[in-house]
């Protein structure tokens, strides 16, 4: 069952006792009022009625009651009865105020202190209700006056305890630099070095380069600084002419782009390898060929390039053809990354505009200066730490700040896994404990609670105190 906490009256909280004209006779020394696992709803009173004055003609009927907006249920009631009203209703129990299950007392029994305890079972329209003692004063004709109420509490159960989130914020950074990666696969006739853009499927590779280099080359707040390429050859033997194949077309492409945009001499850098066989290793590991394990075994070898192929190629013969035509093709390739700098923005008015257009623009700090504009918890608010971890989805203080802002959505799987990837960071363990509160799993939170605490994260043993709390009892001592 969900356990609630209500925090004791000297907490800063509006649990308070009021009064009313016609209670200020009755004082009331202590008082429980619990939510026990049973489901059932725990009121215990003590009450000092050593000020109550009862005329001989008078019934004081005093009723505990629990209200909620327009639902009232009332508890057992006490009955002080003065003498001659006793002997009356003696004769006349039908229309005696009290019930046999409420407390009669006569005003000649009256002890100091009245004990009074009272169960119900506990319904959800009781949740935030208030608990009230009712005073109604019956005269000698049966009528009823001076009726009164004394507020015993004005909120049982209170809400459920959450705890503060941390936030932190991102280390800036002096230079913003990037990088953009990609792939071509450029057909070259048998043995030759000298790209032909309109052979085979050329133009549309090339176009995978131009297009990445123009989309950030024609963006006014980025400034390419170098190009890198690699081009890699199969493993078709001879490993000498693959390594010749592999540089000479790498170099004609580096040639081909330096044709297109005029960059400075150093600009473009290249590197080759002669034969991609970790490409070759993957995609075999994939694969479902009849003699997969010992073509692995054989890429995995301490022997020559050109031996391991051999052996492949005659002991393998279908699974080789098969490699020949639908892999080989694909580990001919040219990987390119493109290094540029982007323009730093520092007020929301400058980051709010990329926001929109290009968020790969803006760093983690910039997402956080930007944030602070927003009211927290807000649908923005918590948009923008899930836009930032999309753009950095493997930085730990991206996952830990949208892992907080899916916590408030009550998102939980999500924040499960934003706080994997944060898991290193003392306040990733603050965030599971948080997690876990909002679960209704208090307990499950102390280990965590906890760990961020030796750790050195100071709310963790605030929250530690709270939880400690058994937040379904209030508890109240006038004495």
């Amino acid at each position: 069952m969900k356990r609630l906490i209500l925090l004791s009256v000297a907490a800063t909280l509006s649990v308070f006792i009021g009064y009313s004209q016609n209670t200020n006779d009755l004082e009331i020394k202590d008082l429980t009022l619990e939510l026990k696992d049973d489901g059932r709803l725990y009121l215990d009173l003590d009450i000092d009625l050593s000020q109550i004055k009862v005329r001989t003609t008078q019934v004081v009927v005093l009723t505990p009651a629990i209200i909620n907006g327009a639902d009232t249920l009332t508890l057992k009631s006490i009955g002080i009865y003065g003498r001659n009203r006793r002997i009356f209703y003696q004769r006349n129990e039908e229309i005696k105020p009290t019930g046999s299950e409420d407390i009669n007392l006569a005003t000649s029994e009256l002890s100091q202190i009245l004990k009074y305890a009272s169960t119900v079972a506990y319904a959800d329209w009781m949740n935030g209700c208030k608990v009230e003692l009712l005073r109604r004063d019956f005269g000698c004709c049966g009528d009823s006056a001076n009726l009164g109420r004394k507020q015993l509490v004005d909120r049982f159960p209170l809400e459920a305890y959450y705890p503060g989130l941390i936030y932190l914020k991102p280390a800036g950074e002096v230079i913003k630099t990037r990088e953009i990666n990609g792939s071509a696969f450029i057909d070259f006739p048998v043995n030759r070095t000298e790209i032909n853009p309109n052979y085979r499927r050329n133009a549309e590779e090339l176009s995978k380069i131009t297009s990445t280099i123009d989309s950030v080359r024609n963006d006014k707040d980025i400034i390419i600084k170098s190009i890198f390429i690699k081009g890699y050859a199969s493993p078709e033997s001879p490993f000498d002419n693959n390594a010749r194949l592999a540089q000479g077309r790498t170099e004609a492409l580096k040639e081909y782009v330096e044709g297109l945009y005029h960059f400075g001499e150093g600009f473009i850098k290249t590197d080759f390898e002669a034969e991609d066989w970790k490409g070759l290793e993957k995609y075999v590991m994939a694969s479902t060929l009849a003699h997969r394990d010992e073509i692995l075994q054989a890429i995995r070898s301490d022997r020559e390039p050109d031996a391991k192929e051999w052996i492949i190629k005659s002991r393998w013969k279908e699974d080789y053809r098969f490699l020949l035509d639908n892999c080989y093709p694909a580990l001919r390739h040219s990987d390119y990354t493109i290094h540029y700098e982007i323009k730093r923005y520092s007020t929301p008015e400058e980051i709010e505009p990329v926001l929109r257009s290009a968020p790969q623009n803006l760093s983690l700090e910039e997402f956080y200066i930007l944030v602070q504009s927003y009211e927290s918890g807000s649908e923005e608010f918590n948009d923008l730490f899930e836009t930032a971890v999309r753009m950095y989805p493997d930085d730990p203080v991206a996952n830990l700040n949208a892992a907080n802002s899916a916590i408030i959505r009550k998102d939980y799987r999500n924040a499960l896994r934003y706080l994997e990837k944060a898991s290193d960071l003392p306040e990733a363990s603050y965030a599971r404990a948080v997690l876990e509160i909002y679960m209704d799993n208090s307990n499950a939170a102390k280990p965590y609670l906890e760990e961020a605490q030796r750790l050195g994260v100071s709310q963790a043993g605030e929250v530690l105190k709270e939880i400690s709390v058994n937040r379904n009892i209030y508890k109240m001592n006038n004495q």
